[in-house]
């Protein structure tokens, strides 16, 4: 809904796509595709657009982002992580994990894209080895973004939509101090009674593709934080890796 609702969280994303300089690139590894033994990448010339939900306004529905995809970058994810590695897919597209955070960065689906997906197979280490793996990207003019939720919990989210649970308020906590300080450890080993870990991970796949871009990270580097809310069992809370876009502003 945050794609078409005017909200904060929309607002600072829009304002961030327009501090950005035009990328040659995206990579966007999303929470919504969820693979097994090997991770996979869009690889059609065109990606369709995937509505992958139900029960929401016709407006979401009519949400169509029709950017290139990059052939070149294929080749490129393969030469750096081995081709036992991908599996190039002509069947999936951009499903609203990819669309629903870049199309308020770059509006008009110009910049090529390709979209990756979760290889459940690997635990948390593996996820980020593999991000280190591809960590060279970012410095051949391709912007990674992972999205996801530091915290998504949808049937706890139904009970609590609107405060701001004691377990969610430590979760992020914890989580917005492992980031600053590039605790990637913090990040990928819980203990067993961690309850507020168990609750805000839940199943996975809304919590791994954070571990890319801060798995990409130097050690000289700033992770700054913005949209830094929490509703219910929710959190929109967003990372830049690196240096923030001179005229963006974290607290918008």
């Amino acid at each position: 809904m945050t794609v078409i609702t005017d909200n904060a969280e929309i607002r600072a994303l829009r304002a961030l796509g327009a501090a950005l300089m035009r990328p040659r690139a995206i990579l966007v590894i999303t929470a919504h595709w969820e693979t097994q033994g090997k991770t996979h990448l869009t690889a059609q010339a065109a990606p369709p657009t995937i509505h992958d939900f139900r029960g929401f306004p016709q407006a979401l529905y009519d949400v169509r982002y029709p950017a290139p995809g990059a052939p070149w970058l294929l080749d490129r994810i393969e030469a750096l992580v081995g081709a036992d590695t991908i599996q190039r897919d002509s069947e999936w597209g951009f499903d609203h994990g990819a669309w629903g955070v870049v199309q308020p960065l770059f509006p008009d689906a110009d910049v090529p894209m390709v979209a990756m997906s979760l290889d459940r197979g690997r635990d948390a280490d593996g996820h980020v080895a593999l991000a280190r793996a591809l960590a060279p990207l970012r410095d051949e003019g391709v912007l990674v973004i992972g999205s996801g939720n530091v915290i998504h919990n949808l049937a706890l989210w139904r009970q609590a939509a609107g405060t701001q649970p004691d377990w969610a308020l430590d979760f992020q906590r914890r989580s917005n101090a492992a980031i600053r300080a590039g605790d990637l450890g913090a990040l990928t080993r819980f203990a067993p009674d961690d309850r507020a870990a168990a609750q805000a991970i839940n199943s996975g796949e809304h919590f791994l593709p954070l571990l890319y871009p801060l798995a990409m990270r130097s050690a000289d580097e700033p992770a700054a934080l913005f949209n830094d809310h929490i509703d219910g069992a929710l959190s929109m809370t967003s990372v830049i890796v690196g240096t923030v876009p001179e005229g963006f502003a974290l607290a918008a």
